[in-house]
């Protein structure tokens, strides 16, 4: 009796237009002045905003967002959770980042959807198989579960895997990390949207910066096109338009900006209990709780701020995705979309103070975003907050590109994540 009022309700509210529903967090109007303003209202922006709020006692934020909360990468993306990166810096954030997924969802009171079901790496050669061994070894000692399993272990853990000899790239083995997996890209943004604006943080939405204003090399304020804002302290974490954003404060960043596609198919029963990546035949999959494969490739190679891609990208993740699971030869597709995304020179993430006094920066993070949000947001807000990186931050400063102590992760990026 219970569930069939509950569904009656929902259809009611549906067919009135949701009028009895109350909003996740408030419309404000915008302020003159703010201690601090965050460009960006996707995962990561909010993140910062909520942990500003919540560990640093500052409330009088705003989140300027040109378009929707979650409109930009954190609703183009295919939401993939891991940590196994080689180097110790990576290790670093993006371990903290799984340790934050973990409970984000209680802390938020939110349902994010987590599913530690596994991420699997795969290779295809011997060459291949010494380098993901390697990383094994490296994320054991930086206290990443990590394993490697052979060819049959793979089948075993994913049995509508291919594992043909003769297939042209066929698989030998792959890295497991247990503990990676997925989540609901829109709960995790609703879920640090409502939190922090219960803290006082102004969420502002349809709402362009259309210049930032600073004084004997200090932030000021800024412009919006919905007027000005007083504020010392701004914080860019806008993706795929963070070289955009700079170059309002005449900073030039070692970035580019790409698209990166994904496609979705049609619905099937529970078939891929865990998620695949192989690098050498571009692709990645995973299934959603609704039934469809989720899946992605590369980036394209052309430099946009297109949220489209090209065609032969498509192609190839589709015949890269039947090398793997020849029985999906005939899958249908049911619809396509591109995200842009900003790649620095070591594919790894600029968290950084700038040579402008207030202006900080979190971008670069490439096709690895998602993964880090909470860690990214939180290292960020401890920045802006102190002025002063952690010890997660300090390795991703801007000084890195002329000291040369870059975090060379182009290998443990993978195909795209």
């Amino acid at each position: 009796m219970s569930s069939r009022f509950n569904v009656f309700n929902l259809l009611r509210e549906g067919l009135r237009g949701q009028t009895g529903w109350q909003a996740q967090w408030r419309e404000p109007e915008l302020k003159a002045s703010y201690d601090a303003v965050i460009i960006g209202g996707g995962g990561h922006g909010l993140a910062t905003a909520y942990y500003l709020a919540k560990e640093h006692g500052m409330r009088n934020i705003a989140v300027i967002e040109k378009g929707w909360i979650g409109g930009g990468n954190s609703g183009r993306n295919t939401t993939i959770i891991r940590s196994n990166y080689l180097y110790d810096a990576s290790a670093a954030i993006y371990n903290h980042a799984l340790s934050l997924w973990t409970t984000l969802g209680r802390e938020l009171n939110y349902n994010i959807m987590m599913s530690h079901r596994g991420v699997l790496n795969l290779a295809h050669d011997e060459g291949e198989a010494r380098t993901l061994k390697r990383r094994v070894e490296a994320n054991r000692l930086n206290g990443v579960d990590a394993e490697w399993l052979d060819a049959k272990q793979v089948k075993a853990f994913c049995p509508p895997m291919s594992i043909d000899e003769g297939a042209r790239y066929p698989v030998i083995g792959a890295t497991l990390q247990r503990t990676g997996g997925t989540n609901r890209h829109d709960a995790v943004v609703w879920g640090f949207a409502r939190a922090a604006s219960a803290m006082g943080v102004d969420i502002i939405q349809q709402c362009e910066v259309t210049g930032i204003k600073k004084k004997s090399g200090k932030i000021v304020g800024l412009h919006t096109t919905k007027g000005d804002i007083n504020t010392p302290k701004i914080g860019s974490v806008a993706a795929g338009h963070t070289s955009v954003v700079a170059n309002m404060v005449g900073l030039k960043l070692p970035i580019e900006s790409h698209p990166l596609q994904a496609l979705v198919s049609e619905p099937l029963k529970p078939l891929i209990p865990c998620v695949v990546m192989s690098n050498a035949v571009h692709v990645y999959v995973s299934q959603s709780d609704k039934g469809e494969l989720v899946i992605g490739a590369g980036i394209d190679p052309y430099v946009s701020y297109t949220q489209r891609g090209s065609f032969d990208i498509i192609e190839h993740q589709m015949a890269s995705l039947t090398e793997l699971f020849p029985m999906f030869s005939r899958l249908r597709m049911m619809r396509q979309w591109g995200g842009i995304v900003d790649v620095s020179p070591d594919a790894s993430p600029i968290l950084s103070r700038t040579p402008i006094d207030g202006f900080y920066v979190n971008g670069g993070w490439g096709t690895g975003g998602w993964k880090a949000t909470p860690a990214s947001g939180h290292a960020f807000a401890d920045l802006i907050a102190k002025d002063q990186p952690n010890e997660i931050a300090r390795p991703f400063s801007l000084e890195r590109f002329t000291t040369g102590n870059l975090v060379a992760e182009h290998g443990a990026a993978a195909v795209a994540h």
